[in-house]
């Protein structure tokens, strides 16, 4: 199964809707290239939705490291919003969940970004 991501804006806040497999290969170039499409826009409030993400390898969490620090670069900010229990346990193992700002509620994610 492959990923597919949608995009939409709130309150000048980008949210990517992702659904499917971020591994290596299609689902994370798909990833790489909704990031930098939105970051080359000047859109650097990200907020990646994964409630629909049933799977990432290495390579996926390779790929939302270098989201995040691409966004960063960027003067942006890059968060995550609920993460499958999957993905909760890969970043608790992989000591990323320190790094990132997760989220469990879009409303509150939103707000949560500099103005």
């Amino acid at each position: 199964m492959s990923m597919t991501s949608s995009t939409r804006q709130v309150d000048g806040v980008t949210i990517v809707d992702l659904s499917g497999r971020i591994t290596l290969g299609e689902g994370s170039v798909t990833l790489r290239e909704t990031v930098h499409d939105l970051l080359s826009k000047g859109q650097n409030k990200i907020l990646l939705n994964l409630g629909d993400v049933n799977y990432i390898d290495s390579s996926g969490i390779g790929e939302l490291v270098s989201a995040f620090t691409a966004a960063k670069k960027q003067g942006g900010e890059l968060k995550l919003l609920n993460l499958t229990k999957k993905a909760h346990d890969l970043l608790q193992i992989t000591k990323l969940y320190t790094v990132f700002d997760v989220k469990d509620d879009e409303a509150g994610a939103v707000k949560s970004f500099s103005k």
